[in-house]
């Protein structure tokens, strides 16, 4: 089954929704630049609330110290770390102690067989932006990234909505979908319908696919 994440969580409110709607994971962003980030007294009285087997995700941009970026991953509850910048392989193998989900970004020039490198065996591919770490709602050309499944488990973003993840889960059959504008009302606030119509898109898609002979 497609495991669902909705990222870019602000709010209790939305993640126990979320949580509620069938989302197996939820994104805590903790970029400062973006507009969806939370601070940590916020993320922890959010992930205090949340009920047992939820996967909770703190997103990160280029933190300078892995082994302090691990402590407070730790500290706060976190379950995995989802690394957006251009931390490097040695830089991913440095975390230990929480899963680690590493962020590619993908233009023309990319190629599957780079993800052999890195290691983590947990990948999130998004869209490229010259400007942006992620959340840009734009999605990528998903030829592209075919054979990726091959390397690890692989989670897509980039410009998913209601309307087009069934579409993604069908062509790439990925480990999980990743989800933050494409479920908002404004950025950081999510929209319930959305989020409804989304989850139930990509579980009629598992459904459909376990029926295909």
């Amino acid at each position: 089954m497609t495991r669902v994440k909705i990222c870019g969580i602000t709010e209790f409110e939305d993640a126990r929704d979320a949580v509620l709607l069938g989302a197996a994971a939820i994104g805590l962003n903790f970029y400062a630049s973006s507009p969806r980030y939370v601070d940590p007294t916020r993320a922890a009285q959010i992930i205090e609330k949340l009920p047992p087997f939820v996967t909770i995700v703190g997103v990160f941009v280029n933190h300078p110290d892995p082994q302090n970026l691990e402590d407070f991953a730790l500290s706060l509850g976190l379950h995995a770390v989802q690394l957006h910048g251009n931390e490097t392989p040695d830089y991913c193998s440095m975390i230990q102690r929480v899963k680690v989900i590493k962020a590619l970004r993908v233009d023309s020039n990319f190629r599957v067989d780079t993800l052999r490198s890195h290691g983590s065996g947990t990948f999130l591919l998004d869209a490229c932006s010259p400007d942006q770490f992620g959340g840009t709602g734009r999605s990528f050309n998903w030829d592209l990234v075919f054979g990726a499944n091959a390397f690890g488990s692989i989670i897509i973003a980039g410009g998913l909505t209601p309307e087009n993840v069934a579409q993604a889960v069908t062509t790439l059959h990925p480990f999980g979908v990743d989800v933050a504008s494409g479920v908002e009302s404004k950025p950081g606030k999510k929209d319930y319908e959305k989020m409804r119509r989304f989850i139930e898109a990509v579980q009629r898609t598992d459904v459909a696919l376990m029926d295909k002979p």
